[in-house]
């Protein structure tokens, strides 16, 4: 078996830099997830049809360890009407990089309009909506890792 250590180091400081607790990778039939836990990296390498798993740990250097977590946007009153991350992926603030962002503060938003779209396992899933209302605040960045459930956007 062939462990790309060079990849599991690059996934493993994401995972430092970006507070996640897992990262996965799909390239073909190779699936890579990582996740961090007791100061190692996990990868797991499955075959054809998820046959033959060969899980392989590489030590992860200090400098890749997840920081503390500290929110970046702090749950509180101003959050209530937050529209949530339904699953952890890339949350991306517009539809190309080309493109101008499909929402800013202040824009006025109705029920079923796209706010960002979240890449998950290479699917674009869009975020839409939940009701008619005024962007107040865009609580991330354009693509930034975000976890289930996290905060995206604020409509007032």
């Amino acid at each position: 078996m062939n462990v790309d250590i060079k990849l599991v180091r690059e996934l493993a400081k994401m995972l430092g830099e970006s507070g996640l607790t897992e990262i996965e990778v799909e390239d073909g039939e190779r699936k890579i997830r990582v996740s961090c836990g007791g100061g190692y990296a996990t990868q797991q390498i499955l075959g054809v049809a998820g046959l033959g798993s060969a899980p392989a740990q590489a030590p992860v250097s200090a400098a890749a360890a997840p920081a503390p977590a500290a929110p970046e946007a702090p749950a509180s009153a101003d959050h209530a009407n937050a529209v949530k991350s339904p699953m952890v992926g890339t949350c991306y603030l517009a539809g190309d990089p080309s493109a101008p962002n499909f929402i800013a503060v202040g824009d006025s938003v109705k029920q079923g309009d796209t706010l960002v779209i979240i890449e998950a396992m290479k699917v674009m899933n869009p975020i839409t909506a939940d009701k008619a209302g005024t962007v107040t605040a865009i609580l991330v960045e354009n693509a930034q890792p975000v976890e289930f459930d996290q905060p995206l956007v604020v409509i007032a």
